[in-house]
């Protein structure tokens, strides 16, 4: 099933803020897309003009910048720099025009019956949690949010989300900040004071091993979660068949399907995780 409307714009670069020698965020004039968009939605994005690289990359929506009047004007994006594409993309000045196509994916499911809502993030897989944050915040939810990174100063945005009352719970593989270890450290301290008879709601989005080690946990708690898988595509448009992944089928069997068009949001007890690769970089 395809979103119901996506638009290719021309976006006008308006910030390009870095956090770190890795990691940046761009603001994107991508009206039309900013209005449309839901939580956990992605772009399509050409990150430099000519062949290198040669296809748009998938990015999450982080934000959805609003002016004075509340009007959606722009989308931000969350970006580490691993290859040609992200390092172009940390690069960008302000005033560059980039073609931004979206909003594309299925969004995450709200949470309809519960009344407590966990996200686990890992490192870039923070991105999707802002817009579905704001979107929770306003119904009145109660939030926490674990957040693991290797070092202190790698949790950027941790303040934004503690703003919005966010339970903060932070992690460091350094012991740096927060509790010591991976985020499924911290997540395993907090399904041990629950039961299975708790209404909550579970988002996850991070690498492959990390998700899927918490679908894991959850699983075994006797509940499900929403993962937003972070699949190499091509397209985002469901054409080219580069992001196919694994589902199980009632039967016992395997199903494939697109990440971009059936997700990237899936229930983590649907997958197949064996055949996940384990990092797409």
């Amino acid at each position: 099933m395809l979103p119901r409307m996506v638009v290719d714009e021309r976006a006008e670069v308006l910030e390009n803020r870095a956090l770190s020698a890795e990691y940046n965020v761009v603001t994107l004039a991508a009206p039309d897309i900013a209005a449309a968009a839901r939580p956990g939605q992605f772009v399509m994005l050409r990150t430099a003009p000519g062949l290198e690289p040669l296809l748009r990359r998938p990015f999450s929506i982080f934000e959805i910048v609003r002016g004075a009047d509340g009007t959606a004007r722009a989308i931000s994006i969350l970006n580490k720099r691993i290859g040609i594409g992200t390092g172009r993309l940390y690069a960008v000045r302000a005033g560059e025009r980039l073609d931004c196509l979206g909003p594309l994916g299925q969004p995450w499911p709200l949470s309809a019956g519960a009344r407590t809502v966990w996200m686990v993030a890992g490192g870039v897989g923070l991105a999707p949690f802002a817009t579905l944050t704001e979107a929770l915040v306003a119904r009145g939810l109660a939030l926490r949010l674990f957040y693991g990174a290797r070092r202190g100063e790698d949790l950027y945005y941790a303040d934004w989300f503690a703003d919005r009352g966010v339970d903060l719970v932070v992690t460091t593989e350094d012991g740096s900040r927060g509790v010591t270890g991976r985020v499924t450290v911290a997540l395993d301290r907090a399904l041990a004071s629950t039961t299975r008879d708790d209404a909550m709601d579970v988002y996850c989005c991070g690498p492959t091993p990390m998700m899927r080690a918490v679908a894991a946990r959850l699983a075994d708690a006797g509940r499900d979660t929403w993962v937003s898988l972070e699949q190499v595509m091509g397209c985002g448009m469901g054409g080219c068949y580069s992001c196919v992944v694994p589902l199980r089928t009632a039967a016992g069997g395997t199903h494939f399907v697109r990440s971009c068009i059936a997700g990237p949001v899936f229930a983590a007890s649907t997958l197949h995780w064996e055949g996940l690769a384990a990092d797409h970089g």
